[in-house]
């Protein structure tokens, strides 16, 4: 070959090599990453305490509660026809004998007492209270005309145990609220029977 084209070729190839040493390599751009959602990722929560025993309901410290008053459950005293006849009776002589004192002092007050039926009239508006035994039921009931009618029955306060036989106390109680008669006369008339509790089989003295 000759020198000439040996030449020829020996140039064109360094020029070439140089035209690659100057060309800049632009890095092709990537493409934007896709938005992929977010992956939501459970939280966990440890149910366990600080010395690493688990917390269950069971396990939960308890508050403990006050206790509340203990409220009085009272019953009816089981009586003979005898017992109940001679405890009403004595009952309804006293409330006679106290409302017609306060009836010698009051002109508003009208009281009769008939084949074991007390009435008690008010001039004033206020009505006419009723109050009667109940053998059959051996009760005493009233009638209000404030508040209606009500049965008492009789309730031995004693606890039978401590007591003589025959002489625990007792009262005649209306069991829906425990209030007694006395107690209606105080709430509804403003008027105090002050009436001195019985004694369950005592004779009066």
């Amino acid at each position: 070959m000759p020198r000439t084209i040996v030449t020829k070729v020996a140039r064109a190839t360094s020029r070439s090599l140089q035209t690659v040493r100057n060309t800049r390599i632009t890095p092709t751009p990537f493409a934007a990453a896709s938005v992929l959602p977010r992956t939501t990722v459970p939280r966990f929560f440890s149910t366990a305490g600080p010395n690493g025993n688990m917390i269950t309901p069971d396990k939960q410290p308890v508050q403990p509660k006050e206790d509340a008053a203990p409220s009085v459950v009272r019953a009816a005293t089981e009586l003979t026809d005898d017992e109940y006849h001679k405890l009403a009776d004595l009952y309804m002589d006293r409330l006679v004998t106290h409302l017609e004192e306060l009836q010698d002092e009051r002109e508003d007050i009208d009281v009769e007492y008939s084949a074991g039926v007390l009435t008690v009239s008010f001039d004033d508006g206020i009505g006419t209270y009723v109050i009667n035994k109940q053998p059959p039921n051996k009760q005493i009931w009233l009638s209000s005309p404030k508040s209606g009618p009500k049965r008492y029955d009789y309730v031995a306060l004693g606890d039978g145990q401590n007591e003589k036989e025959g002489t625990a106390k007792g009262e005649w109680v209306y069991l829906r609220d425990n209030s007694t008669i006395n107690q209606l006369f105080r709430d509804e008339l403003q008027i105090d029977l002050s009436m001195p509790v019985g004694h369950y089989g005592e004779e009066e003295a």
